[in-house]
C-alpha cells in the first residue's frame, strides 16, 4: 500500500501538466495524480500548446506522451521545453520501439513509463524524477554560484556542461557547447611558446588521477582572446568506481599573477634600495679613503720633493754637485733629477686616482665658463712647444679665427689637452711632428632625412666641437687601441723608464671627456695617431 503525503507538501512540490492525445487516459492519469496527492495545473493534445501551457503555468513537472496531435511530437516538445525552462519531463507512452526509446533518451529525460499505467509506478516514477531535479538543481545553482569556472566532459571529450563562469572565460554558451569536442570548445597554449598545450582533463582520463595545469598557460576564448588560468582537473567516477568523465574547475590567473609580481617587484626594490644604501656606504668608504690616502701620500712626498730641493742647494754651494763625474749618469745631480721626477710621479698618481674616484662618484667639481679656444689654446701648447724643440720635433696648432666661444669647465679642458700633449711628446720619435687641429663640424648640411627629423649626429646635437691631436712616427696595433683608456695599461712594447708615466692619464683623460658629455677616439695608421676629442656646444649639469 502507496503512503500519501498530506496534499499541502505534494502542492508545494508537485504541481503538474499532463500532455495526451487520448481524452480517456488523461483523465483517468488527471485522476490518479490527484488520488495520490498532486495538483494538475492542466491538461493539452498538442506538442505546440504543451509549450505554451509550460511557459505561462511554470509546473514542476510534465507528464508527456510521445505521440501528440499536431505536426510536433512529445519528444521534441520535451525537448524544447527543457533547454528553454529547465522542467523535467516524464515520457508515458505505449511505445517502446528501439528507435523511439534512443530518440527519448537522447533529451535526458527524468522517466519512461509504458502504458497501461500503474498507479504505484507512477508514483514512484514521479518521486524519483522530483528528487533527481532537486539534487541537480542544487548542484546546478552550486555550480553557476562558484566563483571558478567548470567544465564537465564525458569519457569521449565531449563536452556535458558548463557553468555560467565558464561561460564567460571560455565564449561558449552551454546550449553551444553541449556534445562538442572538449578540444574546440577549451583550447590552452603555452604562453611562452604559443604552441598548443595539453588539456588537463585528458591526462586525467588517462591517467585516472587529479591533474593540475602547468605555470604559463592561457585559454584561448571562443573570440580568439588569452586568458591566463590555473587550477585543476580530475576524473569523475560512479558508485561502482567506473570512470564517467572528468571535471575541470579553473579560474582566471590575471589577478594573482599581477599580485605576485607587484609583489615580487616591491621585493626587488627593497633589495635594491638595500644594496644602493650599501653601495653609497662603501662608496663613502672609498672617498675617506682615498682623501685620507691622498693627504698622507701627499705630505711625505711633497716633504720629499722639498728635501731634494734643499739638498742640491747645499751640495751646490758646496761644489759637490757637479764635481768631476766618472760618467754624467754617476753625477749627483742625476740621482736628484730621478728622485725628483719620481716624487713628481707619485704625486700625479695620487692626484689621477683621486679626480677618477671623484668623476666616478659624480661629485667632480665643474663650473662652466666660456672658453676662447684662440687665446686658451696657444698659452696651453706653449709649454709643450718648448719641450718638442728640445728634443727636435715640431708643434704645430692650427686654430680658426672666427671660431665660437666652448662652454666648458676649464681646469678639466686644460687637463684633458695638456695630458694628450704630454703623451704625443713623450711617443713622437726626434724630428717628428705634433699637430693640434680645432674646428666646428657643422653636419646640418650632410644629414640624411632621418638624422636631419631628429637633429642627433652620433652622441651630439650638431654642430659640435673637434679636437684633434695627432702625432707621426708611432703606430699602436688595432688590437690595442680599445685597451689603451684603461686604468695602468701599456702597450706592450713600450718602455715605461723611457717614457715614465702613471698609466692613469688616457683613463683620466676619457673620464673628463665623457664627464663633459663627450667622446674620445684613437686611430692609428700609416705612420700617424691621432687622438680624437668631440664635445658639445652646451653641456647641462
Amino acid at each position: 500500500m502507496i503512503t500519501i503525503p498530506s496534499n499541502n507538501q505534494t502542492d508545494e512540490r508537485a504541481r503538474i501538466l499532463v500532455v495526451e492525445d487520448e481524452y480517456i487516459l488523461a483523465i483517468n492519469l488527471q485522476e490518479s495524480l490527484e488520488s495520490l496527492g498532486y495538483t494538475v495545473l492542466g491538461m493539452t493534445d498538442s506538442a505546440e500548446e504543451a509549450i505554451e501551457k509550460a511557459t505561462d503555468l511554470h509546473p514542476n513537472l510534465i507528464l508527456m506522451d510521445i505521440r501528440l496531435r499536431g505536426d510536433m511530437d512529445g519528444i521534441q516538445a520535451a525537448e524544447q521545453i527543457w533547454n528553454n525552462l529547465q522542467i523535467p519531463v516524464i515520457y508515458v507512452t505505449g511505445h517502446s520501439d528501439k528507435s523511439t526509446v534512443e530518440r527519448a533518451t537522447l533529451t535526458s529525460p527524468f522517466g519512461y513509463i509504458l502504458k497501461p499505467i500503474k498507479e504505484q509506478e507512477l508514483y514512484v516514477a514521479i518521486q524519483t524524477a522530483l528528487n533527481r531535479y532537486e539534487r541537480e538543481q542544487f548542484l546546478s545553482s552550486v555550480l553557476r554560484g562558484m566563483g571558478d569556472g567548470v567544465v564537465v566532459v564525458d569519457p569521449e571529450l565531449r563536452v556535458k556542461y558548463l557553468n555560467q563562469v565558464a561561460e564567460a572565460l571560455t565564449g561558449w554558451r552551454w546550449d553551444e557547447a553541449k556534445g562538442r569536442m572538449l578540444t574546440e570548445v577549451f583550447k590552452l597554449v603555452n604562453e611562452q611558446t604559443q604552441f598548443p598545450a595539453q588539456n588537463p582533463m585528458i591526462a586525467a582520463l588517462q591517467q585516472e588521477t587529479t591533474i593540475y595545469l602547468d605555470s604559463h598557460i592561457s585559454l584561448v576564448a571562443k573570440d580568439k582572446t588569452t586568458i591566463p588560468i590555473a587550477d585543476s582537473a580530475t576524473p569523475l567516477r560512479n558508485n561502482s568506481g567506473a570512470i564517467t568523465g572528468a571535471i575541470m574547475v579553473f579560474r582566471d590567473d590575471t589577478q594573482r599573477r599581477l599580485t605576485e609580481e607587484r609583489n615580487l617587484a616591491t621585493a626587488r626594490a627593497q633589495q635594491l634600495e638595500i644594496q644602493v644604501a650599501e653601495l653609497k656606504r662603501l662608496n663613502k668608504l672609498k672617498e675617506d679613503f682615498l682623501a685620507t690616502t691622498s693627504h698622507e701620500m701627499r705630505t711625505p712626498l711633497s716633504n720629499i720633493k722639498m728635501t731634494i730641493s734643499t739638498l742640491e742647494n747645499l751640495l751646490e754651494r758646496q761644489g759637490i754637485l757637479n764635481s768631476n763625474p766618472l760618467s754624467p749618469f754617476e753625477s749627483v745631480a742625476h740621482y736628484l733629477t730621478i728622485l725628483r721626477e719620481q716624487c713628481e710621479q707619485e704625486l700625479d698618481l695620487v692626484d689621477n686616482l683621486l679626480y677618477i674616484r671623484m668623476i666616478d662618484a659624480d661629485v667632480y667639481p665643474l663650473e662652466l665658463t666660456s672658453i676662447h679656444l684662440q687665446n686658451w689654446l696657444p698659452h696651453v701648447a706653449e709649454y709643450f712647444e718648448e719641450r718638442a724643440r728640445a728634443r727636435e720635433q715640431t708643434l704645430q696648432v692650427n686654430i680658426p679665427p672666427n671660431l665660437p666661444p666652448l662652454v666648458s669647465d676649464l681646469p678639466s679642458l686644460t687637463e684633458i689637452v695638456s695630458e694628450l700633449l704630454n703623451n704625443a711628446c713623450k711617443y713622437t720619435p726626434s724630428e717628428g711632428q705634433i699637430v693640434v687641429d680645432v674646428r666646428v663640424i657643422d653636419t646640418t648640411k650632410s644629414l640624411t632625412n632621418k638624422n636631419a627629423e631628429s637633429g642627433i649626429l652620433g652622441d651630439f646635437q650638431v654642430p659640435y666641437f673637434q679636437i684633434t691631436i695627432s702625432n707621426s712616427g708611432v703606430i699602436i696595433p688595432k688590437n690595442e687601441q680599445s685597451r689603451i683608456f684603461e686604468p695602468f695599461y701599456r702597450i706592450p712594447q713600450s718602455d715605461r723608464w723611457q717614457h715614465s708615466g702613471t698609466g692613469l692619464g688616457l683613463a683620466l683623460v676619457k673620464k673628463l671627456v665623457e664627464y663633459l658629455q663627450g667622446t674620445i677616439e684613437v686611430t692609428s695608421s700609416q705612420g700617424w695617431t691621432i687622438f680624437t676629442v668631440k664635445l658639445p656646444f652646451r653641456i647641462s649639469r
